[in-house]
């Protein structure tokens, strides 16, 4: 992407431009994104302090996520992906503990550079009493003038009465009041209802309640399906090093100048999109959980956010850093086989449970993130139709119901669970806890 020249900007105080800054970062939006933090002080003391009047994607891939030199911005979009999260969290940061600030920051789209500008003050009408200038009647009429100028046939029983139809009007008006309360509080009951229908379902809520208030972001990630196709084109299994680093693109290029194509694909599953949106619709706000394709995902939010990985690990390389914790874990043979390796089988138990056409398996695991601080989700099917019985047993009553009389719990502790699926014509019939393993003392 080309370099784009700074917004005209007013004559500010840079000291006062990097003290805004430095809240920014510190907030909560932010200081437990490291990379997000560390994207926005490059930016900030390269705009402020190096004066620079351009900043170019490649620049900042190399300098702040360690891109090599003359990278591909067409294959990589790293930069772009962060610097929009950037510009989400400024912004929540504004609306929320910045809202009295007076001077504001954004980064304008198709831009690198920081804009800094004085927050618009809204104009305040000044709180003047109504008719403060106009002299009351009653301030310079005696009292008992007003009575005698009263006609006398004014007087008698209907004056004595006078406080009945008053007092049905006020009457009146405090049922139709409380009426009118009782008609709202249904509908936005009503309304909590059904964006928020997880809430009301105990085993459901209790699950994904831990979850996503655990920290706070919940991150997505889906599975980097180009990748698992190059792969699988190639014979080869690539490290979660490479993939960070992008070296594989390079190998794969020079060994099939074919493959460019498909490097530059940013290809998804449909099922998997389909149990994303699922999970994304718990949150009909989008205020805790953020969707990331597994290429643009980064390392350091594994150790602050909640983390949802869908998919295996040949298409989510990012399985990586836990399934060395887990006992179940979906294998990808280079022939095509796909199976679910048991490594420390119990009693009846298979040490390996292979795919077959009247059978699909799932892994879903259910662990604390590397620092304990929030949790993680893995989502590994052997096909379209494990994932999605994957979904529903995470999100439906029943089954968390069943599963937790199993293991013979009141609240679910971490765990992992082994779902055998059986399918017809691509919908899932059923599904059955086939293993499981519980580690309460995770908690």
């Amino acid at each position: 992407m080309a370099g784009f020249t700074v917004p005209v900007r007013e004559a500010l105080d840079t000291e006062e431009c990097w003290a805004l800054l430095e809240r920014v970062a510190a907030s909560s939006h932010l200081r437990r994104a490291t990379r997000l933090q560390m994207l926005l002080q490059y930016l900030g003391k390269r705009s402020l302090k190096d004066h620079f009047e351009t900043m170019h994607e490649q620049m900042v891939g190399v300098e702040v996520f360690g891109r090599p030199e003359g990278y591909d911005t067409s294959i990589d979009n790293i930069v772009r992906t962060n610097v929009s999260e950037l510009r989400k969290r400024i912004d929540a940061y504004f609306n929320a503990e910045g809202a009295s600030e007076t001077l504001i920051m954004e980064i304008p789209r198709w831009s690198y550079i920081p804009v800094f500008k004085s927050r618009p003050v809204i104009a305040q009408i000044p709180n003047v009493p109504p008719f403060a200038s106009t002299p009351s009647i009653l301030n310079e009429a005696p009292v008992q003038h007003l009575v005698e100028a009263v006609p006398e046939a004014r007087t008698g029983p209907r004056e004595r009465n006078w406080m009945a139809p008053t007092l049905l009007a006020a009457v009146l008006i405090s049922i139709a009041l409380a009426a009118g309360l009782v008609y709202f509080w249904i509908q936005y009951r009503n309304l909590h209802r059904s964006l928020y229908a997880w809430q009301y379902e105990p085993s459901v809520a209790a699950l994904w309640s831990d979850i996503l208030s655990a920290s706070p972001d919940t991150d997505v990630v889906l599975a980097d399906a180009s990748f698992g196709l190059l792969q699988d084109l190639n014979k080869k299994t690539v490290p979660f090093d490479d993939y960070l680093n992008r070296s594989y693109v390079s190998e794969f290029q020079s060994q099939n100048p074919s493959l460019s194509r498909i490097v530059r694909w940013n290809l998804g599953s449909q099922d998997e999109f389909k149990l994303a949106h699922r999970i994304l619709n718990l949150d009909p706000l989008a205020k805790k959980i953020h969707l990331y394709n597994a290429r643009d995902y980064m390392p350091d939010l594994t150790n602050h956010d909640n983390v949802i990985l869908i998919g295996g690990r040949i298409s989510n390389p990012w399985d990586d850093l836990f399934e060395g914790r887990m006992n179940f874990s979906v294998k990808f043979d280079n022939d095509g086989s796909i199976a679910v390796v048991n490594r420390a089988p119990a009693t009846g138990e298979q040490p390996m449970y292979t795919q077959s056409n009247s059978a699909q398996y799932c892994v879903v695991g259910y662990l604390p993130n590397p620092s304990h601080n929030g949790q993680v989700l893995l989502i590994e099917g052997t096909g379209a139709e494990a994932t999605e019985a994957a979904g529903n047993f995470l999100l439906s009553e029943s089954q968390l119901s069943s599963f937790k009389k199993t293991l013979h719990v009141e609240r679910l502790p971490y765990f992992e669970v082994l779902l055998k699926v059986s399918s017809v014509q691509g919908t899932p019939l059923a599904s059955t806890v086939e293993a499981y393993r519980a580690y309460p003392n995770l908690r």
